[in-house]
């Protein structure tokens, strides 16, 4: 919801393409730099307690820039450095939060638990952008940002009501040699490698709508922070349909056919939507835009946390997380600075080829694996 609310803000004050990517960066490049760190912390200390300061820090950052927004005196470097700021807490948040998660279950109910956590965690990144879209078109960004700050109270009213067995900590290692063998378990597993590849590809590849969805919707389609919030709907109701069914699953076979599928689903509806001149065209495109990247991004996830032992988890979502967020700010950038020179249309069609391309890889991949 933030991050969408904050590029309305920056385009509104800027109309720049190219500092709207450059606020997408500062919000995710920490999570790139600082993810082994946040990795490390999951695996070394209490993920509870963790999780608890992560969202408590996040609150105090969505107050301060509700608060800035609210009374009128926001500037351009304030929503940059504040985004820096939430980006270094995600760092540590997503892969404490990962890997929590996975504590609260039991062994015969992990698959689904996996699941369940890998659909509410990648519908959610499609439905709060929907909401903000709509929020900001009706009471602004400040109150957007507003209400994401008191919603942190009920997440950690609901953290400190957890009752978790104790953490237990590991035998000593020193921490270097600690995040050094999490970086060599990740790259001596092919299949974990391949799949952080492919999301890694589906971020880049997602950028661009991500990015410039305020310049589609307003210099393009003429429909302003309205029409971003319908784009944002569609593409949040999409996010929704592709990953409710995965949750459902209670065998992971299948689920690195559906990241093939839905990579080269997602570089087709790229390329359709840089294509389309008809706004409520373009809204069904999104919806298949948030069906195929959300979809993706779920089975990888479900895939990866059943193929890794506990002690390495907060290690390995780590890198996750810097495949799923932080290679976005590299996306986000190069995406703002494309469409600045060539246009928004040619850099949507460059997502597409970039998911496409990941798709046939990974798909010959897998079908080199059956036939070895």
């Amino acid at each position: 919801m933030q991050t969408v609310a904050q590029s309305w803000l920056v385009y509104r004050l800027t109309h720049s393409d190219l500092l709207l990517g450059t606020a997408m960066f500062c919000s995710q490049i920490a999570v790139f730099a600082l993810g082994p760190l946040g990795g490390l912390a999951a695996d070394r200390f209490s993920r509870h307690k963790l999780v608890i300061v992560t969202q408590t820090l996040m609150m105090v950052q969505a107050f301060v820039l509700a608060w800035l927004t609210l009374s009128g005196r926001i500037q351009v470097w304030e929503i940059l450095a504040l985004a820096v700021v939430l980006g270094a807490i995600n760092a540590f948040d997503i892969p404490g939060r990962q890997s929590l998660l996975i504590q609260m279950t039991s062994k015969q109910d992990l698959l689904s638990a996996i699941s369940l956590n890998s659909a509410v965690f990648n519908t959610a990144r499609g439905v709060g952008p929907a909401v903000a879209g709509v929020l900001v078109a009706a009471l602004g960004e400040g109150v957007c940002f507003l209400l994401n700050a008191i919603s942190f109270l009920a997440v950690i009213g609901g953290l400190l009501a957890m009752k978790l067995e104790p953490f237990e900590r590991r035998a000593p290692v020193s921490p270097w040699r600690h995040l050094v063998d999490g970086f060599v378990y990740t790259w001596n597993r092919t299949k974990v490698r391949r799949i952080l590849a492919a999301l890694g590809a589906a971020t880049l590849a997602a950028a661009p709508i991500l990015v410039l969805a305020p310049v589609f919707a307003d210099q393009i389609f003429q429909r302003g922070s309205r029409g971003l919030g319908y784009l944002m709907g569609a593409m949040g109701i999409g996010a929704v349909v592709g990953t409710v069914g995965l949750a459902r699953r209670t065998e992971v076979a299948g689920l690195p056919a559906v990241i093939t599928y839905s990579a080269l689903l997602l570089g087709v509806a790229n390329f359709a939507f840089a294509a389309s001149t008809d706004f409520y065209l373009s809204l069904a495109i999104t919806f298949v835009i948030g069906y195929s990247l959300m979809r993706q991004l779920a089975a990888a996830n479900t895939t990866i946390q059943t193929m890794i032992p506990d002690e390495y988890r907060g290690r390995v979502m780590s890198l996750y997380s810097m495949c799923v967020v932080g290679i976005g700010p590299f996306g986000s950038l190069a995406a703002g600075a494309l469409a600045s020179n060539f246009g928004p249309r040619l850099t949507m069609a460059l997502g597409g080829v970039v998911s496409l391309v990941a798709g046939t890889l990974f798909g010959w991949s897998l079908r080199s694996d059956r036939n070895a």
